[in-house]
């Protein structure tokens, strides 16, 4: 079963509201990302760490302004660490 789109941005409007904040704050990271990266945890972690890092992700991008730059920055540091591809570790070849 495929979630619609349509349903994401219902969603996402109705909980911006209700949290309080502006549509244009809480969509303005790429959704597709997020989705992304909460799949990569689940896969390559535990099926629990999805919404946990994508709440760790958001708190962190938050804390350095809430910029889709930040999203992307903190987005990108969970993504290698959940896959292992961060440099240092043991499958970068070092």
């Amino acid at each position: 079963m495929t979630t619609q789109p349509s349903t994401l941005d219902a969603w996402c409007a109705e909980l911006s509201q209700a949290l309080g904040l502006t549509q244009e704050v809480a969509l303005r990271p790429d959704v597709q990302l997020l989705l992304n990266l909460s799949r990569d945890a689940a896969h390559s972690v535990a099926r629990p760490a999805a919404p946990l890092t994508t709440y760790l992700v958001g708190l962190c991008a938050g804390l350095a302004g809430g910029t889709p730059e930040a999203v992307q920055a903190a987005s990108t540091i969970a993504r290698d660490l959940a896959l292992g591809t961060r440099p240092g570790t043991a499958t970068d070849g070092a």
